[in-house]
């Protein structure tokens, strides 16, 4: 049994508000002043110290904000912080908590036209508010991105393209692979929609009545989530259409193309991208070799190109699945705060 944490965070909260151009006009319909949670470590008040920034990414249906929540037999990312430095593992950081959830249960942490455009709030709005703010450290060197699942996905995209503006990403069982991750979903999808006379929006119309969303619903969600982000369709509701045909579910090459353009996996194939990963300071993978959405074999295909290319990583697979891993947090913020701060 996991060691209960009983100590409340020794630190404190504050929250920020960003009225943001960047998520303006979002097909969802969803608000684009969005709430930064900020974890300023114990000491902050009493000094004029500096400190590293730690962004958090939450995964698909989460939020920054649920990231700072009281956990049975374990621990908000605050506490392990706290314990952490404690244990003098690392030393204090600020955290950041962004709210990006979505009308359709999560986030990419992409630009789409559906979604909106949250690679520029997280880097062009997010970052500035919080160094202008808090007393962070200014510059890439100073800052750390993680997440877990579609978090960690959106922790190795920012070191694909904007390696420059981070000093570590830490990527836990991150969206990569498409074809294994996403294409087997497809005809369940499809099964799921057909009780919906195969219309999406009747779907989600559907959903908003239920009073909670079954397993195979919510699976058939976040693949139309995923097509508002990596695909998304202007003349569509909410910008969602698949990339297959829905009556054959025969794949769509055109449109499965645009998703294959956002696979970590086929992001790594192209110079500028292997260049951005050249330029952090630190770069941490790692996935449970029992992955229900077999993301271990993107993992494992994906650091393959690393070390073809020379570029430095640390990877780790460890025994477990998809479900219940922040315990790996204990390895991943020390070792990015020792290239960052160390």
């Amino acid at each position: 049994m996991p060691v209960h944490n009983f100590d409340l965070p020794a630190g404190r909260i504050e929250y920020v508000s960003i009225d943001s151009r960047a998520l303006r006009d979002n097909m969802l319909g969803d608000p684009a002043t969005r709430t930064v949670a900020v974890y300023l470590p114990p000491g902050y008040d009493d000094g004029d110290t500096d400190y590293p920034l730690f962004v958090d990414l939450a995964g698909f249906t989460g939020s920054g904000l649920k990231r700072l929540s009281w956990q049975s037999f374990g621990e908000s990312v605050p506490q392990r912080l706290d314990r952490l430095v404690a244990d003098g593992r690392m030393g204090p950081v600020i955290g950041a908590f962004p709210d990006c959830f979505t009308s359709l249960g999560g986030n990419q942490y992409i630009n789409s036209a559906a979604m909106g455009r949250w690679e520029d709030f997280l880097l062009d709005e997010t970052l500035p508010r919080l160094e202008e703010s808090f007393r962070v450290r200014k510059g890439a060197a100073n800052r750390a991105v993680f997440g877990k699942s579609s978090g960690g996905y959106g922790a190795i995209v920012q070191g694909l393209r904007h390696g420059d503006r981070w000093g570590g990403v830490a990527c836990h069982s991150g969206d990569i692979g498409f074809e294994l991750v996403y294409f087997r979903d497809m005809p369940a999808t499809l099964d799921v929609l057909a009780r919906h006379d195969g219309d999406p929006q009747r779907f989600l119309d559907h959903l908003r009545e239920a009073r909670k969303i079954g397993g195979g619903e919510f699976h058939a969600l976040m693949l139309l989530a995923m097509s508002a982000t990596y695909d998304p369709d202007p003349g569509s509701p909410m910008g969602i259409r698949l990339p297959v045909d829905p009556h054959t579910c025969e794949r769509v090459d055109e449109r499965w193309d645009n998703w294959l353009r956002h696979d970590p996996l086929c992001m790594v194939d192209r110079a500028e991208c292997r260049d951005s990963l050249r330029a952090l300071r630190a770069l941490f993978i790692d996935c449970g070799f029992r992955d229900q959405y077999v993301l271990h074999y993107g993992a494992r295909a994906f650091v393959r190109k690393l070390e073809a290319a020379g570029i430095e990583y640390r990877y780790e697979e460890f025994d477990d699945n998809h479900s219940g891993i922040d315990y790996r947090l204990d390895v991943s913020l020390p070792f990015l705060y020792g290239a960052i701060a160390g």
